[in-house]
């Protein structure tokens, strides 16, 4: 079974909104991104090196989080909250002032029940919303069972924190340069989905958070909605996704740099050409 649930026939459903996390830091080596291992025992990407994410929640919505920003995020709020709070939940790391011990702390009493409302209001924190950069947005295609509208933020690690799992959703965590998780994907060490490649893909030209940065503002924000389409081989027709600029997709533009499809090969989707046009 692949790793996302597709059916060509499937009637397409509304994507929810949610939002990822791609926390970075400078390292005496170059970039490192922070990954996270989600459980095999979760229904969706289990086994996936994936960043902290997850959907909004109705409670990301609340107005009264504006008065608890110290600056301003770069779209709607309840985005940057569900960033925000996925990745405490998920990495111990969050936009603000606070250190590692007490980020453990904040993250348990959220596992405990407490709203993150009422617990930055008890703590006495400002959510950095500004720290949260718009990075890209990706869509879950049309023949997935569960789709997503998903933001990516680039966050740089705040001072005083280091990240770790939360040993339940997720199982592992490193820091490693993009050219690193690449490389162990290549090799077929770990999975990756289609959306996690191509940002390690585009980040692996930076060399420090403040090129980092700069990928980020400079990349392009249309939403990404890869098309299910059909890969013919040698050995036989597999599936493939098209992104935006693929001559099988409807939108000509190309939207994130790299090959145009992800092609399905023994469960891992392998960013390839499309193949010619007399294949």
């Amino acid at each position: 079974m692949s790793l996302l649930d597709f059916d060509p026939d499937r009637e397409a459903s509304a994507p929810v909104d949610a939002a990822t996390a791609i926390i970075v830091r400078n390292a005496e080596a170059g970039l490192q991104v922070f990954c996270v291992e989600r459980s095999k025992k979760t229904r969706w990407l289990g086994g996936v090196i994936v960043f902290p994410g997850g959907k909004v929640d109705a409670a990301d919505h609340d107005p009264a989080f504006a008065d608890l920003a110290s600056t301003p995020a770069d779209g709607p709020l309840a985005l940057a909250v569900a960033a925000a709070r996925e990745s405490l939940e998920e990495a111990a790391i969050f936009p603000g002032s606070v250190n590692h011990a007490r980020a453990l702390g904040l993250r348990q009493a959220l596992a405990s029940g407490t709203p993150l409302l009422e617990l930055l209001r008890r703590e006495s924190i400002a959510l950095d919303a500004g720290a949260l950069v718009p990075f890209g947005r990706w869509v879950t295609p049309t023949a997935e069972k569960r789709r997503f509208d998903a933001r990516f933020f680039l966050l740089a690690l705040p001072d005083g924190q280091q990240g770790l799992h939360d040993d339940g959703e997720t199982v592992s965590s490193f820091w490693a340069s993009p050219e690193e998780i690449l490389g162990r994907f290549a090799r077929g060490e770990v999975q990756l989905v289609p959306p996690t490649h191509r940002t390690l893909e585009m980040l692996s030209s930076a060399r420090t958070v403040a090129e980092a940065l700069a990928v980020a503002a400079a990349a392009d924000k249309t939403p990404v909605c890869p098309r299910l389409v059909r890969h013919p081989g040698p050995n036989g027709d597999t599936m493939a996704l098209a992104l935006p600029g693929d001559p099988e997709h409807s939108d000509a533009e190309v939207r994130v740099p790299g090959l145009s499809r992800y092609v399905l090969r023994d469960e891992r989707w392998l960013p390839e050409a499309p193949p010619a046009k007399d294949s």
